[in-house]
C-alpha cells in the first residue's frame, strides 16, 4: 500500500512516479491518489491556483457533452482515459436518458482499472473496461471487453475530454485522431476539452513543464491548433468554445475564460440526420 492513503498499489505501477489521472482526482477531491500525487498537486495549485476550478469545469463539461450526445439518440459511449471514478461518471449521466446504454472505459493506468472494475461490477454485460494506451486505437477498438460491449454499426460517442494535450506534436495528435475516426460510424460524436495557451501562455507553459516529470508529459495548443483535431467532423453548436460557454447551465458555477482557460466542442460524423435534430 501506499503511504498514508492505504491505497492499493497494483502491479506495474510506479508509486513514486506523479500520474496525470490521480493528480486530476486528487484536484476533484478524491482520495485515489498517492502522497506523489498530492505534492505535485499542491505545487501546481500554487502557481496556478485556478488549476482546481480547471479540473471542476472539464468535469461538468463532459455531463453535458455526453447528455448532449445522449440527446441525438446515441446510447453508447468510449471514454478514452477515463481516469479514476469520480462523481456523475459517464455511465450513470448516459443512463438518465438511455437506461441500457453502453460505456466501455479505457485508460492506461492499473489503479484506474482496479477502481473501475469494482465500479461497474454491477452492470458487467454493458459496462466494460479496458487498459490500454489512448496512442493504440487499433488495439483498443480490437479489445474484447469494447467488442463484445459497443456495436460499432451504431452511431458511438468517443470521448476524449482533457487527454489530447497530453500528447506531444512529436506523437502526431492529429494522425491519432484520423485513425480513432475511421473506426467510428456515419453518425457518431466526438467529445474533445484541450487546455489552450493564448489566455495564459506562461501558465500554460508552467503546467506543461510539471507534467513533464510526471508519467504523461504533454503540450497546450492555440485555438486554431485544436480546432483541427476536430477535422472530418462538423461541429455542432456553439462550436470550439471555453468550458464556461459550450452549452452552459443555471444548476453548475459558470467559470470564465480568465478561470478556465481549457476549450471543448463536440463533433459529429457526418452521414445520418443526427446533425439536423442539434
Amino acid at each position: 500500500m501506499s503511504e498514508s492513503t492505504g491505497l492499493d498499489v497494483p502491479p506495474g505501477v510506479d508509486p513514486t512516479t506523479a500520474s496525470s489521472a490521480r493528480i486530476y482526482d486528487y484536484m476533484l477531491g478524491g482520495k485515489n491518489n498517492y502522497a506523489v500525487d498530492r505534492r505535485t498537486g499542491e505545487q501546481i495549485l500554487q502557481a496556478v491556483p485556478e488549476t482546481r476550478m480547471l479540473a471542476h469545469a472539464n468535469r461538468a463539461f463532459m455531463g453535458r457533452a455526453v447528455d448532449a450526445i445522449g440527446e441525438l439518440g446515441v446510447d453508447q459511449f468510449l471514454d478514452i482515459g477515463a481516469g479514476l471514478p469520480a462523481q456523475s461518471p459517464v455511465h450513470e449521466v448516459a443512463r438518465r436518458r438511455h437506461p441500457d446504454a453502453r460505456v466501455v472505459y479505457v485508460d492506461h493506468d492499473p489503479v484506474v482499472r482496479v477502481h473501475a472494475e469494482a465500479l461497474l461490477a454491477e452492470r458487467p454485460d454493458i459496462t466494460g473496461v479496458v487498459e490500454a494506451d489512448m496512442r493504440e486505437p487499433e488495439t483498443i477498438f480490437a479489445h474484447p471487453e469494447l467488442t463484445g460491449r459497443l456495436d460499432l454499426g451504431r452511431p458511438v460517442g468517443l470521448l476524449l475530454v482533457s487527454m489530447l494535450h497530453f500528447l506531444t506534436d512529436a506523437q502526431q495528435p492529429y494522425s491519432l485522431m484520423r485513425r480513432y475516426l475511421d473506426h467510428l460510424p456515419a453518425g457518431s460524436c466526438v467529445a474533445i476539452s484541450h487546455i489552450e495557451h493564448d489566455t495564459h501562455p506562461e501558465r500554460a507553459r508552467y503546467l506543461q513543464r510539471v507534467y513533464a516529470s510526471t508519467s504523461s508529459p504533454g503540450q497546450s495548443r492555440s485555438l486554431s491548433e485544436i480546432r483541427r483535431l476536430f477535422s472530418g467532423t462538423t461541429l455542432l453548436e456553439p462550436g470550439l468554445v471555453h468550458l464556461g460557454d459550450w452549452r452552459p447551465r443555471s444548476d453548475e458555477p459558470y467559470y470564465s475564460s480568465e478561470q478556465v482557460w481549457m476549450v471543448g466542442a463536440l463533433g459529429h460524423l457526418e452521414g445520418t440526420d443526427t446533425a439536423a435534430r442539434a
